[in-house]
């Protein structure tokens, strides 16, 4: 058995000495649209163990960190980690949740899921507009033998500060140096005009699904939710892969998040067979010191609870565990957060 999972071990047996605090009525986070499908069943089944509920808003990573920023809720999440400057200037921390994906998907006449192959480059040319037709040669040259409709294609994208955005510009960026140039890596993008938007990923899960000759980017969980047809990418070993939980695996194992336990990179366009080029991880922020005890202690609470037990939960909703090591880590980034007076608050965490 590993140090980290007789670490985890010990984290599981922990003893938990509540604070004098009284239970909230509930958990209150918002953020991350990605998120979103492990928040609701980590807090039915958080619920039904504990009798707290979860009330969390789907508003995207960006305003899940104003959120925070301001004190509205218990924790916001985010689908990008602030830099330590940042966290250190709001007064937050930052922890992993999980690892998921990021698909394109599309809407064509009788092209289903997992039929039609892009690559990085052509993805970002899509997404920059430079291709405007579906049977355009550069796609066509990529599916021989497939009958690519003359259709325009109408690209869907975020409307709202995404975490989302941010990997999948992260991805194009990597990929295709004009679009470092002209784009670069951001939550909120100026599109080119024509481009629809939509808020959320649900919104854009809907758009696609609503308009033939469509193509967007949204969070693995929603294809299967929206029953939408994702395409195959190209990975740096030259593998044409659909999304799946082994291909954000493979992305994982090839990070520095397994390697040295750091996770403030980003998992895109990571080396290796069987990598999903689209992988990205889903975080939590809560205040470094707490001017709501109260508040706070709560998601702290779900945070433990949901670590020690929500696993089988985390594979349901097509996301990836986190490595041992990086749940230690968020361990110890949970037992540090305190009170205005010094306080560890809601819980004494021994046997680490």
């Amino acid at each position: 058995m590993s140090k980290h999972r007789i670490f985890l071990g010990a984290a599981a047996c922990l003893l938990m000495t509540l604070s004098a605090t009284a239970w909230a009525e509930a958990v209150t986070g918002a953020g991350s649209s990605a998120a979103a499908p492990i928040y609701r069943s980590w807090g039915l089944a958080y619920e039904k163990a504990s009798g707290n509920r979860l009330a969390y808003e789907s508003v995207g990573s960006s305003a899940g960190i104003r959120k925070i920023r301001a004190g509205e809720v218990g924790y916001g999440a985010s689908d990008v980690a602030p830099t330590e400057q940042e966290l250190k200037k709001d007064g937050l921390v930052v922890f992993p949740i999980a690892i998921t994906g990021i698909a394109p998907v599309i809407n064509l006449p009788r092209i289903g899921d997992g039929q039609l192959r892009l690559n990085g480059p052509l993805l970002a040319r899509i997404f920059m507009g430079q291709i405007a037709q579906w049977n355009a040669p550069e796609i066509v040259q990529l599916n021989p033998g497939m009958v690519l409709p003359n259709l325009p294609i109408k690209v869907i994208v975020r409307s709202d500060g995404s975490g989302t955005t941010y990997n999948f510009t992260d991805y194009l960026a990597k990929v295709h140096p004009e679009w470092r140039g002209r784009f670069g890596v951001k939550t909120s993008i100026a599109w080119p005009e024509g481009f629809i938007a939509a808020k959320g990923s649900e919104g854009v899960a809907k758009a696609v699904g609503e308009t033939v000759g469509s193509i967007g980017y949204i969070d693995f969980g929603y294809v299967r939710d929206f029953k939408l047809a994702a395409v195959q990418m190209a990975n740096q070993a030259g593998e044409y892969l659909s999304p799946s939980n082994d291909g954000f695996r493979h992305a994982l194992t090839a990070s520095d998040w397994v390697r040295s336990g750091n996770f403030t990179t980003t998992l895109t366009d990571m080396p290796g067979r069987g990598v999903w080029p689209i992988t990205m991880g889903t975080f939590a922020l809560v205040p470094q010191v707490s001017a709501k005890p109260a508040e706070t202690v709560q998601g702290l609470k779900f945070f433990v609870w949901s670590f020690l037990h929500g696993d089988e939960l985390v594979q349901q909703n097509n996301f990836v565990r986190l490595p041992n090591r990086v749940q230690a880590a968020a361990f110890r980034i949970i037992a540090s957060v305190r009170d205005q007076a010094g306080n560890q608050i809601g819980m004494q965490l021994t046997g680490f």
